[in-house]
Formats: C-alpha cells, sequence, structure tokens
C-alpha cells in the first residue's frame, strides 16, 4: 500500500515496481497529456474520492487522507510520544535518536540506525555482511522485495550478486538451504514474504532454515518490513524473532501508518558501520523529525493492535470463502485460507478492470468499500487476477455476515 496520491494503486512499487503496470511512470507527450493518460487519471481520481467517501472499510491508510489531514494529526499526536520544547532534531539526534532506542529495545537488539528508506537501509546492511564474510553472494527468495521492487539495486549499487534457494511461493526450506550448489556470505529472509501472499513458516521452520544457513557459515538478515505482525503466527515475542538473525530491518510507514523511514537493528559494531555506509548512500538527512514522531505515534498506537488485526484478518478471510461460494463464483481463492498476518490475497477468473470497476461501484452505490485496486496475474492463464486486503482498526467493527453481504453486492456487480 503504497505511494501517490492513489497509494493502493502504488502499493507494490516501494521505489518503482516493473512488474506492476500501474507502478512505472507513463510517458508524456511534449505538447501535454495524452487523452489515455487523462483518462487514467480521471478513473484514478473516481478510485480515491470514493474511497475516501466511504462509510465502511477493512482499513483507511493514513497514507490516503489529505495532506491536512495528515499534518494535523502528526500535530496532535506528537506530544504524547516527546518533549515538543526540545530542539528539533539535526542529523539524528533529539527525536530521531530516541526511535533508534526504542527500536533496539523493542527487538532486543544492541543498537538500532533511522534510515529515510527500507531500501537503503537494507542494501547497506548486505553491504556491510558481504564486507565481513567476504563473500558477496545473498540468498533470498526471487519474489522478496530486492528483486521484485528495486530496479537491481543490489547489483547495481552495491555490487552484490543473488541466488535463489527455491523458486516455491513460499520461503526455504533448511533442506533447500543445506543442499543449494553455491557457497552465499547472507541469507535474507522477507518476514512475511509479501509477494507470495503474506507467507510464513512456522516457528520450528524458521529455526531450521536458519541453523541450516549457520551450517554454512552464512549470516542471516531478516527483511522485517511488516515484521512487527508476525508475531502472533510464531507465537513469540520480538526479541526472540529477531535473535535468530544477525540482523533485521523494520519499517515505519507499511504496518504502523508511519510517514516514512525504517530502521536497520543488530549488534553495535554493525550499526556503527551502517551509519557510515547511510552518509555515503546519501542517506544522512538534516531534519527527519516528522518521520520520526510519525513512527513514535505508530509504535504506540498501532502496536499493541496488530494481534486483534491478525485475528480479525482470519475471520475476515473465512467469511470472504463463505461468501463467494454462497454466490456461486466459478473459481476463487482466499491465500492463505487462514492469514498468517493482517493481509492476504484473493484471486478471481476475471479481468482486473472488470474487478475494480465493481469495487469502486459497490463503493460509490453502498458506501461500502471490500475491495480495491485488483492486478492481472504475473503468470498463469488470462483473465486471472487478484487484489490484496488488509485488515485495520476499521475492520474490526465487521462481523462475518457483513463481509458474506458485501461479497454478494460486490458479485452482483460484477454481472
Amino acid at each position: 500500500m503504497t505511494e501517490t496520491a492513489d497509494t493502493d494503486e502504488l502499493r507494490m512499487a516501494d521505489t518503482g515496481t516493473q512488474s506492476r503496470p500501474e507502478a512505472r511512470e507513463e510517458p508524456r507527450e511534449e505538447s501535454g497529456e495524452s487523452p489515455e493518460k487523462s483518462s487514467e487519471d480521471a478513473q484514478r481520481l473516481r478510485r480515491i474520492n470514493a474511497w475516501a467517501a466511504a462509510e465502511r472499510v477493512l482499513v483507511r491508510p493514513p497514507m490516503n487522507l489529505s495532506l491536512g489531514e495528515r499534518l494535523a494529526a502528526l500535530a496532535a499526536g506528537a506530544g504524547s510520544v516527546t518533549d515538543l520544547d526540545r530542539p528539533a532534531d539535526i542529523y539524528g539526534d533529539g527525536v530521531v535518536g530516541e526511535l533508534e532506542e526504542r527500536i533496539a529495545d523493542l527487538l532486543g537488539t544492541e543498537a538500532a540506525a533511522f534510515f529515510p528508506t527500507g531500501t537503503m537501509a537494507q542494501q547497506v546492511a548486505l553491504r556491510c555482511w558481504a564486507g565481513r564474510t567476504g563473500n558477496p553472494v545473498v540468498a533470498l527468495h526471487p519474489l522478496a522485495h530486492p528483486e521484485v521492487h528495486e530496479r537491481g539495486a543490489l547489483e547495481a549499487v552495491s555490487g552484490l550478486r543473488t541466488v535463489h534457494p527455491t523458486s516455491a511461493p513460499r520461503l526455504p526450506t533448511a533442506q533447500e538451504i543445506r543442499d543449494f550448489d553455491e557457497p552465499f556470505g547472507t541469507l535474507m529472509l522477507e518476514l512475511p514474504l509479501r509477494d507470495a501472499g503474506f507467507v510464513l513458516p512456522t516457528w520450528e521452520e524458521l529455526q531450521d532454515v536458519v541453523a541450516a544457513a549457520r551450517e554454512r557459515d552464512a549470516v542471516v538478515h531478516i527483511d522485517g518490513a511488516r515484521l512487527w505482525e508476525c508475531a502472533p503466527h510464531f507465537g513469540r515475542e520480538l526479541p526472540e524473532i529477531a535473535a535468530l538473525a544477525d540482523s533485521v530491518y523494520v519499517s515505519f510507514y507499511k504496518t504502523l501508518g508511519g510517514i516514512s523511514g525504517a530502521a536497520l537493528a543488530g549488534p553495535a559494531s554493525l550499526i556503527e558501520e551502517a551509519r557510515t555506509w547511510r552518509h555515503r548512500y546519501g542517506g544522512q538527512v538534516f531534519q527527519q523529525f516528522p518521520a520520526a514522531l510519525a513512527a513514535l505515534i505508530g509504535l504506540d498506537e498501532e502496536l499493541p493492535e496488530l494481534a486483534s488485526y491478525v485475528a480479525q484478518a482470519k475471520v475476515v478471510a473465512g467469511a470472504l470463502a463463505e461468501g463467494f461460494s454462497a454466490a456461486s463464483t466459478p473459481w476463487f481463492r482466499v491465500h492463505p485460507e487462514r492469514p498468517h498476518t493482517h493481509q492476504f490475497q484473493v484471486w478471481l477468473p476475471y479481468g482486473a478492470d472488470a474487478l475494480t470497476e465493481a469495487a469502486v461501484r459497490q463503493t460509490e452505490e453502498t458506501g461500502v468499500s471490500l475491495f480495491r485496486k485488483w492486478y492481472p496475474a504475473a503468470a498463469g492463464p488470462p483473465g486471472l487476477s487478484f487484489t490484496e486486503v488488509t485488515v485495520g482498526r476499521e475492520g474490526l467493527e465487521w462481523t462475518a455476515d457483513d463481509v458474506r453481504e458485501a461479497v454478494r453486492e460486490f458479485v452482483e456487480r460484477l454481472v
């Protein structure tokens, strides 16, 4: 869920997805926008307005608020997380330093460093580990964020090379790590694996994978952009999860509703080195207090509620499946059937444009927003599309009956 005025449309593109058409920049004619582009913009504005006016939603992302609303919310909440009479931060002191200490404490690590983006945080982490292990090869999943959403930055910027122990739509198993026929210095695990459906291994499987990497003298880095909502699935607290790895990155806007920013956490010596590379990569920003304040507010307000969102996502997913069955939908998938986090995928055998139109019409005509934008499947037969469902604070009000009724109304608009 990212990133222009219509954040849901670019949700696949934290820095420029190449696999999602609407995340790519469109060429503009020198004389002005083409008629096709103007039509696209009009449709996008229609969707934004419909979702903003919806009376009932499963989640209302802060990124969809107007600039004035976001600034007002930040000003209203800032006093609860810091002393507003203190000086603003300069190059990472002040409130940014407070946030770094908070993250290290939450994850049980020696230290943490704030980064303006998660892409930069992971670039730096993996580069540091390559230097320390003497091996520039990073083992990760082909659906992991650096492979899909960062335009080959690991190789182009940091001179690293990636390999894939598995291409199955899940994280690698311990045996796949042991049997992989090429040495690697770092194993990167994305928890959850977003593009495979926000999927997670079991706790025991995760422990085994880490142990297998250690047997190969590899370090383990966790891409924890959405680590916050993994704890209920594992039945473990955040420090125990983070302790499995040598380093972990977390995001402040994907789940916590922050403005931007991320943190890299791990041993003090690694974080000190990471600060040097952060400066070299252009991440030593003069003032970042708005992002830090928003992150602290999210930690206070959203983090304690995530377990309830995860539990409600299971209710919503089950009711969606029941609703599609009752509507005699020819084929559908809710994946995973029991979500591992508060986010999951829904797949239907219709074109993405038709599904998006039905979703917008339902919102405009009933005030209920069940789905947002749909996307064509990257592989498989034509006419197969998917969307992502996120259950947030607003979704806690929905009953299973509410979901089933919303499905019925949505399907009616497909025919």
